[in-house]
């Protein structure tokens, strides 16, 4: 039977359930020890007795208490305003022992590469605030940057000037976020360059929509105070009174001949060329008053004639 390495030692392993609880409990742990540190280095008060200087045991304003004010105080004072990236290392923990960056992002990096770009953050960090954001009037027990980012600050402006060092630290500060975090610059410049477009495209698209409804409201006022002239000019106008017209269709004068002579008998049945059909076939010409068009349709054809030349300039 095979011995394993617990077994060897004389320890017996954890069943799974348990070992589970326990790993929760020391992420949980950590968890609120990050909630702790966010907590101490919110509420640092300088008057309060710290690492850095020394005061009277009187009421203490870090919500911390004595150890929270002494730990801020040497987190402030080594790092500066850097120090919160060791709230944001806790959480990181955090969210690696719960295996939801590499289930989130597909990240496979060993833990040792993440600390080793979190130390490089850091110092690069700690390095750009004491170089660049020395003006920041905040509550530290000694300058932005700290002692770390003062000491790695005055090594790079040394050997390659102010401007120079600057951009070293830049590069390192790009570097340790890529390895400490996971973060592909190039992926998230083209996402960024894509929220830039489609902001930029749906600005447009916004812009000229409201224009179309402002042309589109400008074109109706036009129309109303068009159809309101018309609409008065149609109103004092008196109502159009057009007279019916007598149809009178004279009879041609042969034709009272060619009817006498149809009352006639014919003396010969057949005659050279035929014999033209009798005028009795024709049917009388109907004058009907109501085959007439109403005056109600006289009106308004003759208004719609109005219309379509008063859009050519024409004023009838």
């Amino acid at each position: 039977m095979a011995i394993t390495q617990a077994q060897r030692n004389g320890s017996v392993p954890l069943p799974e359930k348990i070992a589970a609880l326990v790993h929760e409990v020391r992420w949980l742990v950590v968890g609120g020890l990050g909630l702790y540190l966010a907590l101490i280095l919110w509420g640092f008060e300088p008057a309060d007795p710290g690492w850095a200087h020394a005061a009277k045991a009187g009421e203490i304003a870090n919500p911390g208490g004595r150890f929270g004010a002494w730990l801020a105080d040497l987190l402030l004072y080594v790092f500066g305003l850097s120090a919160w990236w060791w709230v944001a290392l806790l959480f990181f923990l955090v969210a690696w022992g719960y295996q939801r960056l590499s289930v989130l992002f597909g990240d496979r990096r060993p833990l040792v590469i993440a600390l080793a770009g979190y130390v490089v953050l850091l110092v690069a960090s700690s390095a750009i605030e004491a170089m660049r954001f020395w003006s920041i009037k905040a509550a530290l027990p000694l300058e932005p940057g700290g002692m770390l980012g003062f000491e790695a600050g005055r090594l790079v402006t040394n050997a390659l000037g102010f401007t120079g060092g600057t951009l070293l630290m830049m590069v390192l500060w790009l570097a340790g976020a890529t390895l400490f975090l996971g973060i592909s610059w190039l992926r998230f410049i083209e996402r960024f360059g894509a929220l830039l477009e489609t902001a930029w495209f749906g600005s447009v698209s916004l812009w000229q929509q409201w224009q179309d409804r402002r042309y589109g409201r400008a074109v109706e006022r036009q129309r109303e105070a068009k159809v309101e002239d018309v609409r008065r000019k149609i109103e004092i106008t008196p109502p159009l009174r057009i007279e019916p017209v007598e149809l009178a269709i004279p009879k041609a004068p042969k034709l009272d001949a060619r009817i006498e002579k149809e009352r006639q008998a014919p003396l010969f049945l057949d005659g050279p060329g035929g014999v033209l059909p009798p005028l009795h076939l024709l049917d009388e010409p109907a004058h009907n008053p109501e085959d007439l068009p109403a005056a109600e349709t006289l009106e308004f054809t003759s208004r719609l004639i109005e219309r379509k030349l008063g859009d050519f300039g024409v004023e009838v």
